[in-house]
């Protein structure tokens, strides 16, 4: 039952597939986008995305970048603190605690806020 409203199933070339698919690995591109410039609904696309993932057949480059670290001392577990500054006026407080008895600063905190 063919009516005029109908629509026939597009073909597209295997090569407007392969441009479309590398346009969309391009960083930063939208599937969306891509898909809309062809005049092409972009679920299409998506498909496409998945055969060829599937199929194995998009490489993915991956390009390494040199990254500087700044190496720091850890302190140990022992020597971490609890470092806390009160100030309530012109009265300054400033509490070391370790922080191996961090449980033990929190009630002692629970206490002086009481």
């Amino acid at each position: 039952m063919d009516t005029e409203n109908s629509r026939k199933r597009r073909r597209h070339s295997a090569e407007l597939k392969a441009q479309i698919l590398a346009e969309c690995a391009v960083p930063g591109a939208s599937v969306a986008k891509v898909a809309m410039a062809h005049g092409i609904n972009a679920n299409i696309v998506h498909g496409w995305r998945k055969l060829a993932r599937e199929a194995g057949a998009v490489t993915v480059s991956q390009q390494f970048v040199p990254v500087a670290v700044a190496t720091t001392a850890v302190p140990s577990a022992d020597k971490q603190t609890i470092d806390v500054e009160l100030r309530r006026g012109a009265v300054v407080m400033k509490v070391t605690w370790p922080a191996a008895a961090a449980a033990d600063f929190a009630a002692w905190t629970r206490e002086l806020l009481r």
